[in-house]
């Protein structure tokens, strides 16, 4: 399992030990799985996500964390779940809870890396549970990569065109 997370500011100290608690838990849950090379994906994907997020939503912006990697877990783990047909109401609440902390002045939480990583990591869960056999690994590959070159192409349209 990933442990570390990305750079961090040591003004919340409360928002990493979050993180690094919810990576612990969900992590957990999510590598067995998945699998080891899904996961890192899922987690390095999702950052790439809250990253290209907050430079088109909040270019100015200075950002560091891991957030959007674990927005991005959290989601994964909630669009599985509802796959299986687990009725995941609290973590809908605890998904939104943790939404709206970034819209709370003084917090300094990036809420453009939390929507980023979230709406990545549903994307590549979606990916992941509808490619689950050895003969879809060309197009879970395929589809995984397609992720990644829009993220590329939306950091770039938005560094050399916006």
């Amino acid at each position: 399992m990933i442990t570390s997370a990305f750079l961090h500011s040591t003004s919340s100290i409360f928002h990493l030990g979050f993180n690094m608690f919810t990576l612990f838990i969900f992590g957990r849950v999510l590598e067995i799985p998945l699998g080891r090379a899904r996961f890192i994906a899922l987690y390095l994907i999702s950052a790439l996500g809250g990253s290209v997020a907050v430079l088109l939503l909040a270019p100015t912006s200075v950002v560091l964390g891991a957030s959007g990697s674990i927005f991005g877990i959290v989601a994964a783990f909630f669009v599985i779940q509802r796959r299986m047909g687990v009725n995941n109401r609290v973590l809908l609440i605890v998904l939104v809870i943790n939404l709206v902390a970034g819209f709370i002045p003084g917090l300094n939480i990036s809420w453009q890396a939390h929507v980023g990583g979230l709406v990545t990591g549903a994307v590549l869960a979606l990916i992941f549970v509808r490619q689950r056999n050895k003969r879809s690994a060309n197009s879970e590959i395929a589809l995984v990569a397609l992720v990644v070159a829009a993220l590329i192409s939306l950091t770039l349209l938005r560094i050399f065109v916006l």
